[in-house]
């Protein structure tokens, strides 16, 4: 037996509300009480604008939809007003069928550290690798050139029981520099964006894992295949999903482990950017998702900064190059986990068709 809508709709923990053509309120669930600070006798017959923060662009949302007549997201809205405090939100408004002018909207409350990690994706972190890099190439790798040369001249005068001593320091000195260089992959330097087919690199990973560190593990694809061309980088997009691709090789189990890949387009998804009014378009999702125990609760605030890392050989640089990346091509990267089910995913910007 089907439950009644109005059932479905109380068992919500998000505010919803259904409004009419003429921008009232008409139903709101319980949790839309708390959330407004009013009750639900009250909201009824309530209009938008009575509501929102005035020149809330939750209104002009609304309109879209309605123009539009498909569904529009919006990340990190202030809804607040001096009887509710302050509200940072996720908003979803979508049209109803059949009753024109209707929609209903979906709250869903983020908190402000949410909005930081979001808006500026962990960039300080990465930027402070950024600089450590610098003074590292110019403060060690140049003394350490100095000593792997006196080493080889060492070499060619000791004995065999001194000449693995001067190995074993050339050997220690080209470790080190190899970690500077990785390092230096996080310099601030301008990348070359253009179209680039996401699914083509996606495939070039693909290919990588199933030869060597997702051996034996199912690899299973779901891709969209209509989608547009993402405005990237090819080479830093394979750097992205080899990384995010092995963080889910390595947490998934030896035994039934299995690794879903998935592309789709998100209608009217936007963004804020820090600093401006614009909001960006970032409608082509990647997800990249494993049957592994899922993320520590301790370091999920801190996964995508320098140096943090679960595993005992790991550096903790690949989330954050992540992050550095998806950053430089004006994307978001955010996860979910729990046992059995941890996703990554990456929103990106497409190439835009301009007008003639």
């Amino acid at each position: 037996m089907p439950l009644p809508a109005e059932a479905i709709l109380a068992a919500l923990p998000s505010p919803v509300l259904l409004v009419d053509a003429e921008d009232r309120v008409r139903h709101a669930n319980p949790a839309a009480e708390p959330f407004f600070a009013l009750a639900a006798n009250a909201l009824a017959e309530q209009r938008l604008s009575e509501l929102l923060p005035f020149g809330s662009p939750v209104l002009a949302l609304v309109q879209q939809v309605r123009t539009a007549g498909n569904a529009v997201s919006e990340y990190e809205l202030d809804l607040g007003t001096p009887r509710t405090g302050p509200r940072l939100v996720n908003v979803t408004v979508s049209p109803v069928a059949d009753s024109a002018g209707w929609v209903v909207m979906l709250l869903q409350e983020t908190s402000i550290a949410a909005k930081m990690n979001r808006q500026f994706l962990h960039r300080g972190g990465a930027r402070s690798v950024t600089g450590m890099a610098a003074i590292l190439a110019h403060e060690v790798k140049n003394p350490l050139s100095g000593i792997r040369g006196a080493a080889q001249l060492l070499e060619q005068a000791a004995g065999e029981e001194d000449r693995a001593l001067t190995r074993l320091i050339c050997e220690e000195t080209d470790r080190i520099c190899g970690l500077v260089d990785h390092m230096e992959m996080f310099s601030d330097k301008p990348i070359e964006r253009g179209a680039v087919n996401i699914h083509q690199v996606l495939e070039r990973v693909c290919r990588l894992a199933s030869a060597g560190f997702a051996h034996g593990l199912t690899l299973v694809q779901r891709y969209d295949p209509s989608l547009p061309p993402a405005n990237g980088n090819f080479d830093q997009l394979v750097q992205v999903f080899l990384n995010l691709v092995k963080n889910a090789a390595e947490a998934a189990p030896r035994v039934g482990g299995e690794l879903v890949i998935s592309t789709a387009y998100r209608h009217g998804l936007r963004l804020a950017v820090p600093g401006a009014r614009q909001r960006l378009r970032l409608p082509l999702e990647v997800s990249v998702q494993d049957n592994g125990p899922g993320v520590a609760e301790a370091l999920r605030p801190h996964l995508f900064d320098p140096f943090v890392t679960s595993k005992s050989q790991g550096s903790g640089l690949g989330l954050a190059l992540v992050a550095k990346i998806v950053g430089d091509h004006a994307g978001v990267v955010e996860f979910e986990s729990r046992p059995r089910r941890t996703v990554f995913r990456v929103l990106l910007p497409i190439v835009e068709e301009r007008p003639r």
